[in-house]
């Protein structure tokens, strides 16, 4: 398993708000998150109208094996904030909450918005990352194809 430290972070840290030009626009905390209960990898708290944001990774047991990449994505988030509010606003103002339309809807968005980011990431990790190999912890706790399959009758 991996362990994420501050002294090891930091930096990183430093180095992709500077070149993802968030210095610029927002006030960004880093927070190693030492509970068991905090089950992702990466998360944000984000107060849009003070423009500042607590990026919280998880120091216990981190899903993903480059810390590079998790911070780089989860701040990916954080540049892409104002576009997925809008389209939060826009789902919001078409689909009432709760029902199985938005759920679709809102679902779709969320799942698009996560390739996305996870997309640039991996463009940016290429282009600018000190450590450009990708983390496959999260496919460790998947199921295998054939486990997909298992227990369903042939065709």
């Amino acid at each position: 398993m991996y362990k994420y430290s501050m002294e090891t972070l930091a930096p990183i840290f430093e180095k992709w708000r500077g070149l993802l030009r968030l210095r610029e626009s927002w006030d960004v905390r880093l927070e190693l998150i030492d509970d068991p209960e905090f089950r992702k990898t990466g998360d944000f708290k984000i107060d849009p109208n003070d423009r500042k944001a607590i990026l919280m990774l998880n120091a216990q047991n981190p899903r993903q094996e480059n810390p590079e990449e998790v911070i780089c994505h989860e701040l990916m988030h954080l540049k892409m904030y104002p576009l997925d509010q809008l389209t939060e606003g826009l789902i919001l103002s078409q689909y009432e909450e709760g029902t199985p339309e938005y759920r679709a809807v809102y679902r779709q968005f969320m799942e698009h918005l996560e390739i996305t980011v996870e997309e640039l990431t991996k463009c940016w990790l290429v282009a600018f990352g000190g450590d450009k190999e990708l983390s496959f912890g999260r496919c460790r706790e998947m199921k295998s194809f054939d486990e997909l399959f298992d227990g369903l009758k042939p065709l």
